[in-house]
């Protein structure tokens, strides 16, 4: 009998915490909501995740499980309001292609993006379902916890007995990888053969992951795509911004206590806040963010000294990462997306300026060149998404390439709307075409001028790519490792092709303006 399948032909798999029910859609077998940690609720609010509860029976799989809390128009786009939130957002969801035989498959486990303070894997429902059927991947999508109950250390208010401790969503994402070690056989997964993969914020954590020493062997592989890869931050800098966190939300519970931003008192006030109330409190320091502190986000990974050691590019420059095969990559103009509400990079005049102050001044005049009419709109932009996305990435892959197997990429493909709005191949563009995400508002938005046909072909070779490397170790043989000494780079388009160090000149004049990173 296949894996996964009851003699009855039900969809009922054996976990560690008892036995759920899942159910059959487009040729593929899925189960959704199921707990891989207890509720961070009540007492384990701000603690690292517990293991969850075992429950009698047979659990229904058929729906997905409450995100964490989020608002819908925050500073950005969260997920769905119909959408339950809950502190009890620990879930998993897997898809697994409807076959019936006891192969074990490679496994795909994805962490959304959404700058840690929106998102979920339920954000697209059909995500993952054309990998599993088509390509014979077991997907794993993971809720996690986002804003100030995630990413924000606020270790200063622990008590005795009360501990607040740091990188919680970090945590849950590890514990979500054991998880996954002990349970995917059921699904018919190899749990040799996972490879983690992750966008945007959910890329940093796929980065910042390879460093941690807990996540040692729960992934064979991974894939970063637009990870900011430097935003991880140092505890003085991150306690700044839980003591700002803590004065806000005070002032947003109506605390008129003068007492209120005392350790002890601040302690209760995070512990029995109203998880909407810390998110409100978390948007308005978001917000602040760029303009106080430009060129960081407040919502990060801590460099705590135990849980992560040390600063993760730090840790790929000294041979200290996990050393298993990486995917990394940019897409051509990611800072273009960023303008007005969720304009969070250092895209203005007053955040350039911050930026160059803390730069050798011998270096600027070439970075200058490079971004010419800096700081106006396009420049500024592509200042901004270099900063943030492609230079790091540039560090992250030269460093891993002298320690394990790299392959490096450039997404340039945009259809014609996107050009249209000076979009062109931006921050998160990709998705849509890994995922084929064209029947959301925004995919078909995409390409009602044209070019969805393109993007969907350049879709499918990424998926080849994705999920051969996620069965092998190693993509299609047409795209060469990455080195120092070539930086051969796949560039995806209409008609992908591989660039000798793309970029070079800019490569360099940031090497001397940021030598630091």
């Amino acid at each position: 009998m296949a894996l996964g399948v009851r003699a009855d032909g039900s969809l009922v798999v054996e976990l560690d915490s008892g036995a759920a029910r899942g159910r059959r859609r487009r040729g593929t077998r899925q189960w959704r909501g199921i707990p891989y940690a207890a509720a961070p609720a009540g007492d384990l609010r701000f603690r690292a995740p517990a293991p969850p509860g075992a429950w009698d029976g047979v659990r229904d799989a058929a729906a997905f499980g409450p995100v964490a809390p989020q608002h819908r128009r925050g500073q950005f786009l969260g997920a769905a309001e119909h959408l339950a939130r809950s502190e009890d957002c620990l879930r998993l969801n897997v898809t697994a292609p409807d076959r019936d035989d006891d192969a074990l498959r490679p496994v795909m486990v994805f962490v959304h993006g959404g700058a840690y303070s929106v998102g979920s894997a339920a954000e697209y429902p059909r995500q993952g379902e054309r990998m599993a059927r088509e390509h014979g991947v077991v997907y794993v999508g993971v809720d996690y916890r986002l804003g100030a109950l995630g990413w924000l250390d606020l270790s200063a208010y622990s008590r005795p007995g009360r501990p607040f401790e740091v990188n919680l969503g970090l945590r849950d994402q590890v514990a979500a990888l054991e998880w996954v070690r002990r349970n995917i056989r059921a699904f018919g997964g190899d749990p040799g053969r996972v490879t983690l993969f992750g966008e945007s914020s959910g890329g940093n954590s796929v980065t910042t992951l390879l460093t941690v020493p807990a996540a040692e062997g729960l992934f064979a592989r991974a894939i970063a795509q637009s990870s900011p890869a430097n935003a991880v931050y140092p505890p003085e800098v991150a306690q700044r911004w839980a003591a700002e966190y803590v004065r806000i939300l005070a002032r947003l519970v109506d605390d008129d206590d003068l007492d209120s931003e005392a350790p002890e008192d601040a302690a209760e006030m995070l512990r029995t806040a109203d998880p909407m109330r810390l998110a409100d409190a978390t948007t308005e320091l978001t917000v602040r963010t760029p303009d106080e502190q430009p060129g960081t986000i407040a919502l990060a990974p801590v460099i705590d000294g135990v849980f992560l050691p040390r600063r993760p590019l730090d840790a790929f420059r000294d041979g200290l990462a996990h050393r298993v095969p990486l995917i990394i990559g940019t897409n051509d103009r990611e800072g273009s997306l960023f303008e007005g509400r969720i304009d969070i990079l250092p895209t203005t005049r007053p955040r350039i300026r911050a930026i160059f102050a803390n730069t050798p001044k011998k270096a600027r005049k070439a970075i200058k060149a490079r971004y010419p009419g800096l700081p106006d709109r396009r420049a500024a932009a592509d200042f901004a998404g270099d900063f943030t996305f492609w230079f790091p990435s540039v560090k992250v892959a030269e460093r891993h390439a002298r320690f394990a197997p790299t392959w490096c990429y450039r997404f340039d493909a945009a259809p014609r709307a996107a050009r249209w709005l000076g979009l062109d191949a931006t921050h998160g563009l990709e998705l849509f075409a890994l995922f084929e995400k064209f029947d959301t508002p925004v995919g078909a938005g995409l390409t009602v001028l044209g070019g969805r046909r393109m993007l969907r072909a350049v879709g499918r070779r990424m998926q080849a790519h994705w999920t051969g490397f996620a069965a092998s170790g190693a993509p299609h043989p047409d795209w060469p490792r990455y080195d120092e000494r070539h930086r051969r780079t796949l560039v995806f388009d209409a008609v992908d092709r591989v660039v000798a160090d793309p970029r070079r000149r800019k490569r360099l004049a940031w090497q001397e303006f940021v030598p630091h990173v």
